[in-house]
């Protein structure tokens, strides 16, 4: 059997982003599935790329409207996602342009297709009761590629919702004592210590402090959730309970840039994706009542196995988001990965014939295609390895098509999005 013919049997070819055909072969490839899954991935094989966006868009727009889902989840900060979830649900009045600066991390809210997709959602909630209106959630940490957020924000939150809530002897510590071991925001944001582990903050005596009483904290809100449930909303505990773990993987995150050993980078990368993992693990139990999740993100945190990356002579590997998901959710888990044959805008060339790209390439057309047979037939070919401009640009690794359950291949596009 040839990638044509499991195609022809299996999947589907479409033009472009918004040909009808790929919201088709998104609902053939779910009704394959042996059940539905509470969570839907889809993955871009690199950032800054439109196309991939606004396929997303298109997909779900699909999955509202066919399949009941009534939540997306995006590789943005988590804490700044929570102001797009107020304006797309109407509580805030914040000019789009507002929300879009300060609503996203990453530099995403400069994205034309995040934008038409807060804007869909919000007008797509005008004309709904609020138990059927979409939500939007950030999953990732306030993480940067060079630097991490203070804990101010998230410790903040969490002991002031507490101290609303609960008696003041109940707590650890009093609020300027968590102000004063936190310091000067700036030392924990310092971009120098990606480079230089020993001007991280992460392993001082104020912050081995820190975890303990965010640890106190937890256990406190943890202990005290029915009578918190009681006091106040659903809502209210859900968003402390973000904080809280916002706070405690924060400030492990900082003891990893502490350390200096070959280690600490995939550590502190393991750290940003288990992160990332149990806020979708949150986030599908708080939807179970409403519908399923659908994700985006990057393949790298997406995929149901280890990440590879190879970075300045370094050979990283780390489990990421999508490997713990397989094994919390089981089969309620599926994600499709993206993959990109030619994109002139990003320095990607055509790709070589004996690769998992140059086989999907020689079909002719984009395509929506089950991984496991693709996995099967590609199994004697090379990962591709021809030069990119796209420093997040990842090929698909032909060892790790297992690790998705469709693979959707754009086959050619024109100009890099912006």
């Amino acid at each position: 059997m040839t990638v044509q013919s499991i195609v022809d049997d299996a999947g589907a070819v479409f033009s472009a982003p918004g040909d009808p055909t790929v919201t088709a072969a998104l609902g053939a490839f779910l009704r394959r599935l042996d059940s539905a899954p509470r969570l839907l991935g889809f993955g871009e094989p690199m950032h800054g790329e439109e196309s991939f966006l606004q396929l997303r868009n298109q997909m779900f727009r699909f999955l509202v409207e066919r399949e009941g889902y009534r939540s997306i989840a995006i590789e943005s900060s988590c804490l700044k996602g929570i102001l797009v979830d107020s304006f797309v649900q109407g509580a805030d009045r914040l000019p789009l342009d507002d929300v879009m600066e300060h609503g996203f991390s990453h530099g995403f809210g400069e994205s034309r297709a995040n934008r038409d997709l807060v804007g869909w959602m919000a007008e797509y909630n005008r004309r709904r009761e609020p138990g059927e209106q979409l939500r939007f959630f950030g999953f990732d940490g306030p993480i940067e590629m060079t630097s991490a957020d203070s804990p101010r924000q998230a410790l903040t939150f969490l002991d002031t919702y507490l101290r609303t809530h609960l008696g003041e002897e109940d707590l650890p510590c009093t609020p300027d004592r968590i102000s004063a071991l936190i310091g000067d925001d700036d030392r924990w944001s310092n971009p120098a210590v990606a480079m230089d582990p020993t001007q991280a903050v992460g392993a001082t005596p104020e912050a081995v402090e820190l975890r303990l009483i965010a640890d106190d904290l937890m256990t406190l809100l943890a202990s005290q959730a029915p009578h918190l449930l009681a006091e106040g909303t659903r809502d209210e505990l859900w968003e402390a309970e973000l904080h809280g773990r916002i706070a405690t993987r924060l400030l492990s995150y900082h003891a990893g840039m502490a350390e200096n050993s070959p280690r600490r980078i995939a550590r502190l990368l393991g750290i940003r994706d288990t992160l990332m993992a149990d806020n979708l693990s949150a986030l599908v139990q708080r939807e179970a009542d409403r519908g399923p999740t659908f994700v985006f993100a990057h393949n790298g945190h997406l995929l149901k196995g280890e990440t590879h990356w190879d970075l300045a002579g370094l050979h990283l590997h780390w489990w990421c988001a999508g490997a713990h998901l397989s094994v919390r959710l089981g089969d309620a888990y599926a994600v499709i990965g993206g993959a990109v044959g030619q994109a002139p805008g990003h320095g990607i060339g055509q790709p070589p014939p004996d690769t998992v790209e140059g086989r999907l390439f020689a079909v002719g057309e984009s395509c929506l295609v089950p991984a496991a047979p693709v996995a099967r037939r590609t199994g004697d070919v090379e990962k591709r390895a021809d030069p990119s401009d796209n420093s997040t640009y990842f090929p698909l690794e032909p060892a790790g098509l297992g690790e998705l359950d469709a693979i959707l291949f754009l086959r050619h596009i024109d100009a890099a999005g912006t």
